[in-house]
């Protein structure tokens, strides 16, 4: 998906006489295929539901917490008088964050400066890169309603929004099964202590048996991106299989997902969630039940790891394909770049731009004019350094 994309819609199977009311794109939504339902989650909506949580601004955003909890920092001795010296945040502290997105990973690779710039001042962007993104959203929107319905469902709480992902999953795990394809698959993962979510375009089976993922990247222009950006996107379908397959392998366990994102394993699922899960095959009664059916099924469902991880290109004007890109999955090289770019949301260093072989990219930027790391590069070493002392 593109970057902006990963708050997408849902599976696959052959649906007809499709009859839907999107605002916005976004909500949480059940999807009627044949004679199975699908339910998908859109994060958006959890921003303006029952809690009312709160939203960096993003599509993409993580945070799951009340704002006012967000506001105790540590001031219990300030009352007694006491001055006690505080830690300094760290990025997911800073934007409230329990969990990133496998885009949030991919756009660092692009320009990490870049990507937290996106963060603070979104309405910075210029109204060609919002253009082309929503595009982008409804080109992929187009090709989810193309083999299914969506309906709203509605929520009670935080364990309902994340039952609504795990019931995407589950239902298409039969499928997967059976040899067939599905699109807008979540996957979850824990890299670095560090949990992050993740939604694939599409997997299916090649003539050959090899399971393979496909990321469609849909473009302004009709021509290939340039070496810089495919980086961006193989690093983000590589992020893909590795979630992916330590899911498969049984390393994604029940107790991770709720530690991490502080989910409460006992809390009652609501009335139509439970109503939804039930017309899928489970009958569940709170949200610890369908993480363990979520474990059970992955881990005893012989679905292998991804083989093939392919992206293809296509002109948004003109719906044409302008290629095919066959990525090579390097595990080490993989896990390597995750822990450099998740060291800056850990806080264990500061946020970084782009090099200047790489200044170029400057010139598309929307922030360009008040970035602070490209100022202090046009300085020279001399100036951001500080003045050599004197023996």
């Amino acid at each position: 998906m593109n970057a902006s994309d990963e708050v997408g819609f849902t599976h696959e199977s052959s649906c007809s006489n499709i009859s839907v009311s999107l605002q916005g794109a976004t909500g949480l939504f059940v999807a009627f295929c044949k004679t199975t339902v699908f339910l998908k989650y859109f994060r958006k909506e959890e921003t303006i539901n029952v809690f009312h949580y709160r939203d960096s601004g993003k599509p993409n955003s993580s945070s799951d917490l009340p704002l006012e909890s967000l506001k105790k920092v540590l001031t219990e001795d300030s009352a007694a008088g006491k001055v006690k010296r505080k830690r300094a945040q760290t990025p997911l502290e800073k934007y409230y964050l329990k969990y990133l997105c496998v885009t949030d990973l991919s756009t660092q690779s692009w320009c990490e400066q870049q990507m937290v710039y996106g963060r603070e001042l979104p309405q910075l962007q210029v109204p060609e890169t919002v253009v082309l993104l929503n595009t982008g959203k409804s080109i992929h929107l187009a090709r989810e309603l193309e083999v299914h319905d969506v309906v709203r469902v509605h929520v009670t709480s935080r364990e309902d929004s994340w039952a609504i992902k795990i019931l995407n999953l589950l239902s298409v795990i039969p499928e997967l099964q059976a040899g067939g394809c599905v699109r807008e698959l979540p996957v979850f993962g824990v890299i670095e202590d560090v949990f992050l979510m993740g939604i694939i375009d599409e997997l299916c089976y090649s003539a050959t048996g090899e399971l393979e993922l496909r990321e469609l990247k849909t473009r302004g222009r009709p021509f290939m991106p340039s070496g810089a950006q495919k980086k961006r996107d193989y690093f983000q379908v590589c992020l893909y299989k590795y979630i992916f397959d330590a899911m498969v392998q049984g390393k994604l366990k029940p107790d991770v997902i709720t530690s991490h994102i502080q989910l409460r394993p006992e809390q009652p699922l609501g009335s139509q969630i439970r109503e939804h899960a039930q017309k899928v095959g489970f009958t569940v009664t709170c949200f610890g039940d369908l993480l363990e059916l979520m474990y059970l099924n992955l881990t005893l469902s012989d679905i292998p790891g991804i083989d093939c991880l392919k992206i293809e290109y296509s002109h948004q004007e003109s719906n044409t394909l302008l290629g095919t890109e066959v990525v090579r999955f390097e595990e080490e090289k993989v896990r390597e770049k995750a822990q450099h770019y998740l060291a800056y949301w850990k806080g264990q260093r500061e946020v970084q731009g782009v090099e200047i072989e790489e200044a170029w990219k400057c010139q598309s930027c929307s922030y360009s004019e008040i970035c602070d790391w490209r100022k202090k590069r046009a300085e020279g070493p001399e100036q951001r350094s500080g003045p050599k002392k004197s023996k």
